[in-house]
């Protein structure tokens, strides 16, 4: 088959690779029919992530016909369906899944270990993602094995095209659950930092959950516009005015409610810390840059809500933890529990409350695969989301 492969820094082929098959009774294989770029594919671009391998097979964003089940999932499907697959595996029947807390799994990563000794203790596997995060190929191909295919994955209704349903497997979620884990209530004024895919769903999902005004801070115009014109938003270009003073202005001097980190460990910006950031990024003295996270702290209001979708790998420096404890800020982070939300999303796409396929600029065909990580990577023709057609 044809697979999106990587084969280092900024060298993305497509190349012919080994037709997946079933390893495990619970497993499934479908047909890829729609696949896309995500914001986190960039970092394997960019070679930010540790044990990848040449050849690797990206993409964790994907959805797809099954064509072959294992013994141990037919209960749950039957070649022919439509599927949805969430990026991060899961078993559903570890402590975390019974919790409800997917991307924390304890059976899926076989590389735990890798994880273990930076973290003290190991997330799921993810799909597309690096050895050190299982070592699964992904989904940027014409076919993948679904472990845990029983627990992992959604049907898609008929009445829905694939384009619909796509981003259930990723971006939507991980939008809904930031805004979600805020604790956003009626009335709220929340200020979200980033809007790319997963920014403009926190905006989407802010409003749905009661939000009086959403403030949106980007620095590229047409992310921006959409922000405004999709998302109802308003918008604040960081490299036209300063935004703790817009923020203030916005806020009758108080500051949001809730902040949130839609941006994460690549945060661009122009003040002393972020200059530091990427000195010290350079001499591989940092993992990550954090200037937005670090504005934040600075802009939120007293006693409000941080919420970090955003992605960080590492180590940070220079975080001002006195000002977040000064204020009484409450965190919340993590990497999205994709299953949680599956089902209950699907329900406003079908009700037409939202159709997730605004946020697409761009549609090509897989073959052209390393041109579209060019184009997504460089921010060229306006691009904000690329979908690959296998």
């Amino acid at each position: 088959m044809r697979a999106v492969c990587w084969q280092g820094k900024r060298q993305i082929e497509v190349r012919n690779v080994p037709d997946p098959e079933i390893l495990n009774p619970r497993d499934a294989v479908i047909r890829v029919t729609r696949t896309a770029i995500c914001g986190s594919d960039l970092h394997l671009y960019q070679g930010r992530i540790p044990t990848m391998r040449r050849g690797d097979v990206l993409g964790h964003e994907f959805m797809g016909e099954v064509i072959e089940v294992g013994a141990e999932a037919k209960h749950a499907l039957s070649v022919g369906e439509r599927i949805v697959v969430p990026f991060n595996i899961a078993c559903g029947g570890c402590f975390f899944c019974e919790h409800e807390l997917f991307s924390l799994c304890d059976n899926s990563n076989p590389n735990a270990d890798m994880v273990e000794a930076l973290y003290g203790d190991c997330p799921s596997g993810l799909f597309g993602y690096s050895h050190l995060f299982g070592g699964y190929a992904g989904g940027q191909a014409e076919y993948v094995r679904i472990p845990f295919a029983d627990v992992g994955h959604l049907k898609v209704p008929d009445e829905l095209d694939d384009e619909q349903a796509l981003f259930l497997s990723d971006i939507f979620p991980t939008g809904f659950m930031a805004a979600e884990q805020a604790g956003i209530s009626p009335g709220d004024t929340v200020a979200v930092w980033g809007c790319g895919p997963v920014g403009q769903f926190v905006i989407w999902s802010a409003y749905k959950l009661g939000a009086a005004k959403v403030i949106a801070i980007d620095r590229i115009g047409e992310r921006l516009q959409m922000a405004r014109e999709r998302g109802g938003a308003e918008t604040i270009n960081y490299e036209a005015t300063s935004v703790y003073d817009e923020l203030r202005e916005k806020t009758a001097g108080r500051g949001p409610d809730v902040c949130i980190d839609a941006v994460g460990g690549e945060a661009h910006g122009h003040s002393v810390d972020a200059w530091y950031d990427y000195a010290k990024e350079k001499l591989m003295l940092e993992t990550d840059r954090a200037h937005v996270l670090r504005q934040i702290l600075h802009c939120c209001r007293k006693g409000g809500r941080v919420s970090i979708p955003g992605v960080y790998g590492g180590f940070i420096d220079k975080f001002p933890l006195g000002m977040a404890f000064g204020k009484g800020l409450q965190f919340t982070m993590g990497q999205t529990h994709t299953h949680r939300y599956m089902k209950r999303l699907l329900q406003f796409v079908v009700d037409h409350e939202v159709d997730p396929s605004f946020v697409i600029t761009h549609r090509l065909p897989l073959e052209e695969a390393p041109e579209a990580y060019r184009l997504f990577n460089d921010k060229k023709d306006d691009c904000i989301k690329v979908v690959l057609e296998p």
